[in-house]
């Protein structure tokens, strides 16, 4: 597989963008430890976590040969249990027959699928590297240390020297390896080479924000970047914790600035991607409460999880509702528990109307309401729910609303699975009102490269006979 491909597969099978460093140093391994004992402790740990490994070739070339064969031991064992590609960081830089030998050496001998190669020698240093079909290359661009403006900011041409190797690298197919101690050095960057997957150290120990690094850095699928950690996570105490913190770190701060970059002009516009990135749809092999087995399940409880989501959810619902003509001064919100509830919440706060929610049976203690909140009698109800299927708990839901004086003619939901509900709700008096279907949700994951064809075509063919 294309190292490129292996790297965006990877990051999304894990939700990740975190590479671990395996800077392994020889004065810190536990008393009869080898460096690929180590190493393999740190991979059993955090190897769904990742979307890459990264050793350093420095610290088992001073090993001798027994480092070595540890490097080689290392590469194999992270693509036999964790199935994620390798990129030796050794920055090699040379022209001929020396840069092709670097090459085989990466590639053939220590198996690696990447490696960081210095581009100063022009572009027939680089050349031997990329000609190794199907493997990754990360020239040096705009590096971490705080000695790289010392040359790499030098003006060329007019202009600083990084920027132009920055362009040179986009025109040869390679990734870039910027540092994210220089965010704005990373933002021109990524608007010099938009499509180039970049390698970002310099978070943690160098100082790197990591917000800041996100915001100039990602590409506009939210993919791009390879997060380095290496001591953060080596020498933790709990090294898949310190992992697992990072990862959702920087998952939390992608969905956050997807959310701030591409706001939905229409309902449900860019809602599909998000979703399927914070979990809220999955793939796979699900178990459902009429014992069937599902290849798609969808949990929007998730989405009180993932604030900067669920702000484009209820702006999403919001702009339904405007459209639609269904608020106004005599209309609450009446979101039906649980998962309901907070997108509700939020939609109120968009829509500066009350909420009020049914309860499964009226209390029986305090004021015995079935109806929570305040209304007035008369008072139009718009029913808020996440999805709907069959439209069968929305008819349960609604007789206890009109039953204490509410007026129900409409239903909003996130997703309609396309099953009937539209239809059975309309049977019973009721329109129903979806920001998203079930059947655009799977085009526009397949148009995204999210899922392949085939998987939408399997859950079409689950759902409703192809």
């Amino acid at each position: 597989m294309d190292f490129y491909q292996w790297l965006a597969d990877a990051a999304q099978r894990n939700g990740s963008l975190l590479c671990v460093g395996l800077d392994t140093r020889l004065d810190r391994l536990p008393a009869g430890e080898t460096l690929f004992d180590f190493n393999r402790r740190i991979v059993d740990a955090t190897r769904d976590l990742v979307c890459a490994y990264k050793p350093n070739s420095a610290f088992y070339e001073v090993a001798g040969p027994e480092g070595l064969k540890d490097l080689r031991r290392t590469v194999a064992y992270v693509h036999e249990v964790a199935n994620v590609p390798v990129i030796l960081d050794a920055k090699r830089g040379d022209i001929g027959s020396t840069a092709e030998a670097y090459a085989r050496a990466a590639f053939q001998t220590w198996g690696a699928d990447a490696l960081t190669v210095s581009p100063y020698l022009g572009g027939d240093s680089v050349a031997p590297f990329t000609a190794h079909a199907g493997r990754g290359v990360f020239v040096l661009c705009h590096t971490s240390n705080p000695g790289a403006t010392d040359l790499q900011t030098l003006p060329c041409q007019g202009r600083p020297l990084f920027e132009i190797v920055a362009e040179k690298g986009a025109a040869w197919g390679t990734g870039l390896v910027v540092g994210a101690t220089y965010p704005q050095a990373l933002a021109r960057v990524r608007a010099l080479a938009p499509e180039a997957w970049i390698l970002l150290p310099g978070i943690g120990a160098q100082g790197g924000d990591l917000a800041a690094a996100l915001a100039a850095g990602l590409r506009a699928d939210g993919l791009g970047l390879v997060i380095n950690s290496s001591r953060e996570v080596l020498y933790a105490p709990d090294p898949r914790q310190a992992a697992l913190g990072l990862r959702d770190r920087i998952e939390a701060g992608r969905i956050e600035v997807a959310a701030r970059a591409a706001p939905a002009a229409t309902p449900g516009d860019g809602l599909s991607l998000a979703l399927f990135d914070i979990g809220a749809v999955q793939f796979g092999r699900f178990t459902l409460a009429s014992g069937q087995e599902s290849p798609i399940y969808m949990d929007l409880r998730l989405l009180a999880s993932h604030p900067a989501v669920l702000r484009r959810v209820a702006q999403a619902y919001a702009r339904l509702v405007s459209d639609r003509g269904l608020a106004g001064a005599d209309v609450c919100l009446a979101a039906i528990p649980y998962a309901a509830l907070p997108i509700g919440t939020a939609v109120a706060m968009e829509l500066d109307l009350p909420l009020v929610y049914p309860r499964k049976e009226a209390k029986a203690y305090g004021t015995a309401r079935q109806v929570e909140g305040q209304f007035r009698r008369g008072d139009r109800a718009v029913v808020l729910d996440d999805l709907v299927t069959t439209g069968g708990s929305k008819l349960a839901a609604i007789e206890p609303l009109q039953a204490a004086g509410l007026e129900v003619q409409d239903v909003v939901v996130l997703i309609d699975r396309e099953q009937g509900g539209r239809q059975e709700l309309a049977a019973a008096g009721y329109r129903l009102h979806a920001v998203l279907g079930l059947r655009q949700i799977l085009d526009e994951l397949v148009a995204a490269g999210r899922i392949d064809a085939g998987r939408r075509d399997e859950v079409a063919a689950f759902l409703w006979g192809g």
